[in-house]
């Protein structure tokens, strides 16, 4: 692929994804307003009973602050307005709601023992923090520092204006006595809800658009991309390229000669690597996802897109077999390419598929679950049923070393002291990484071919198997007239003998 196809794939991928989220969210905003306002227009939702044995009930530090370094007068002219509605639990006591600024708030409960409300449960229940102090305080009607308030028997509604800054809610009883009990409902209204809406759909519409062309743009061949097999090219059977049997080529070179002590930095060298593969990673899941749509519909990988993520794993794969688990073998420092390059150390190639089964899609990473078992030993990744609203598998990928962490590892210690790396464990390694790709290309979506429960050991691929010519049946001995049972005449006519 030409790099401003790879460009336009990798910023394509970039962007749909804030996109999706704009546009998505843009919409839930719209439902909401449209559908998710009462008759008042107000956005509410009730708590579950607020009951305290102390003074006054609290939720502090209430902000509303636009970023660092913006003006307040964004908050302000959002025109938010916020209802709290209140009822006493104790008909017979009068109760007092009231939101003023953080500093004056706290000022008036200063070692007064009050609750304040630190978070909300799913079901709206409140988690309290308690803080200690004395029982007795001044009625809060007394107060002036109240921005807003109400106060009176049975139900009190109080209706506040946002404004920037910091800010704290207080339900309490309306003489300072403590223990008390409150219905709390809290509403919103919000009218600049639907232009923001609006505007992240539109925002939203317009950069998926132009993440679609990009990746389009990026993913569509053209004969000049796919360069021209050179005359030399070892046919499609030979040892290292890719076949029907077996679509996933892996080989690596072990140099010769290998520096006793680079090993320890090169993880160090690769930062750049790892900055780039991460980058490409994003760009990998996402068209692995648009691939699996073009799958189902067509029964196709398209061909930019399949070419684009085998560079990924070439890549990655180049990577590993320098620094990290690929098996340290070579020093050469690896290229930043997607394409093969000329004395790469490490290669990998995927033959495409002209044709994949629609079905699969859906179930490989099920089929693939013995596989991706194997492969969390391997990495590092721990196994384990998660408990979460019902049992499911789940895979760490921070769980350790793994397998071929502790196997490079050692072949870095004995590099280390004797200057050797032991051909066996190299071919070890490098046949451990080949099951890992190969599973990743099946569940990735690049091939049908299952992965074979196969360990193909070497830095090249093992020659395929080719079927052995049919042998020829041995002509059957001339058979004697007399093992017949018959008896030659001479032939008058002819002077010769006949059966």
């Amino acid at each position: 692929m030409k790099p401003t196809r790879i460009a336009a794939l990798v910023i394509g991928c970039l962007l749909i994804i804030p996109s999706l989220a704009m546009l998505l969210g843009g919409s839930a905003l719209g439902l909401a307003y449209a559908f998710g306002r009462g008759g008042d227009g107000y956005f509410d939702v009730t708590l579950d009973r607020l009951e305290t044995d102390t003074v006054a009930i609290t939720a502090e530090d209430i902000t509303f602050a636009a970023e660092p370094g913006s003006p307040d007068w964004i908050i302000d002219a959002l025109d938010a307005d916020v209802r709290l509605r209140v009822t006493n639990a104790d008909s017979t006591t009068d109760v007092f709601v009231g939101i003023a600024r953080r500093a004056d708030v706290d000022a008036y409960l200063t070692g007064i023992a009050h609750d304040e409300v630190a978070d909300l449960t799913n079901g709206l229940e409140a988690v309290y923090r308690t803080r200690s102090g004395r029982n007795e305080i001044a009625p809060p009607t007394s107060q002036t520092f109240w921005t807003e308030s109400a106060s009176g028997p049975g139900s009190q509604e109080l209706v506040w204006e946002a404004t920037s800054g910091r800010w704290s809610v207080v339900v309490m009883n309306a003489d300072g006595s403590p223990r008390f009990g409150a219905d709390v409902n809290v509403g919103v209204k919000a009218p600049f809800v639907l232009p923001l809406a609006l505007i992240m759909i539109g925002l939203g519409a317009v950069m998926t658009t132009a993440a679609i062309v990009l990746i389009v743009a990026g993913a569509h061949t053209t004969s000049s991309d796919s360069p021209t097999a050179p005359a030399s090219q070892p046919p499609a059977t030979a040892t290292g390229a890719p076949t029907t049997e077996d679509p996933v080529a892996l080989e690596a070179t072990l140099d010769p000669g290998l520096s006793r002590w680079l090993w320890l930095v090169k993880w160090f060298l690769a930062i750049p690597h790892f900055i780039v593969l991460a980058v490409l990673g994003i760009a990998f899941a996402v068209l692995t996802l648009i691939a699996a749509v073009a799958i189902v519909f067509t029964g196709r990988y398209p061909k930019g897109m399949f070419e684009f993520n085998v560079g990924v794993l070439r890549w990655s794969w180049r990577v590993t077999h320098y620094a990290t688990t690929g098996g340290i073998g070579t020093d050469r420092y690896p290229s930043f390419s997607l394409q093969p390059e000329p004395g790469d150390a490490a290669r990998l190639e995927i033959a495409y598929p002209e044709r994949l089964s629609r079905g699969l899609v859906f179930v490989k990473w099920l089929l693939a679950i013995p596989h991706l078992v194997i492969v969390a030993l391997l990495v590092g990744s721990s196994v384990h049923w998660l408990a979460l609203e019902g049992d499911r598998l789940g895979f760490d990928p921070t769980g350790g070393g793994g397998l071929l962490g502790f196997l490079v590892l050692a072949a870095g210690i004995m590099l280390l002291f004797t200057g050797e790396y032991p051909r066996a464990l190299f071919d070890l390694i490098v046949g451990f990484n080949r099951w890992i790709y190969r599973v990743i290309a099946y569940v990735a979506l690049m091939t049908d071919r299952y992965p074979p429960f196969r360990l193909d050991q070497g830095g090249t691929e093992p020659a395929p198997t080719e079927p052995s010519p049919p042998v020829a049946p041995e002509p059957a001995p001339p058979v004697a007239p007399a093992a017949l049972g018959l008896q030659a005449t001479p032939d008058a006519d002819e002077g010769r003998p006949i059966s």
